[in-house]
């Protein structure tokens, strides 16, 4: 695991900081992977932002592929977890969110190709 991104004390992250901190979330989270499709959330365009904070906050909005999603009680708080163990997170929220519905289209074209959605 990388070592945690230094912040000067009353100060907060500077915008590289949150950028490769951001940068370290995303990496954790393409941990998670849906269990119905071998995808990662990330790539599979289930993550519909995510924002750093200067106080080393994380924010996430993410989605499910239905309301019905079998792990929809499980797979937010993997992604929450996921983020939270970063080195260098303070704190981290998760908003799941419908709007807009997930869509195949939010799937880059290379994965759909290898799922054969194409």
């Amino acid at each position: 695991m990388p070592e945690p991104i230094p912040m000067v004390t009353g100060v907060g992250l500077n915008t590289i900081q949150r950028s490769l901190l951001e940068g370290e979330v995303i990496e954790a989270i393409r941990q998670v992977y849906d269990p119905e499709i071998p995808v990662n959330v990330y790539d599979l365009g289930l993550i519909y932002g995510l924002e750093v904070g200067a106080d080393a906050s994380v924010a996430i909005r993410m989605t499910l592929t239905s309301p019905a999603c079998p792990v929809a009680g499980t797979l937010p708080g993997e992604v929450e977890a996921a983020a939270r163990a970063v080195p260098g997170v303070k704190s981290t929220t998760l908003d799941l969110v419908w709007d807009p519905p997930f869509s195949i289209d939010r799937i880059p074209e290379h994965i759909r190709l290898d799922l054969g959605l194409l």
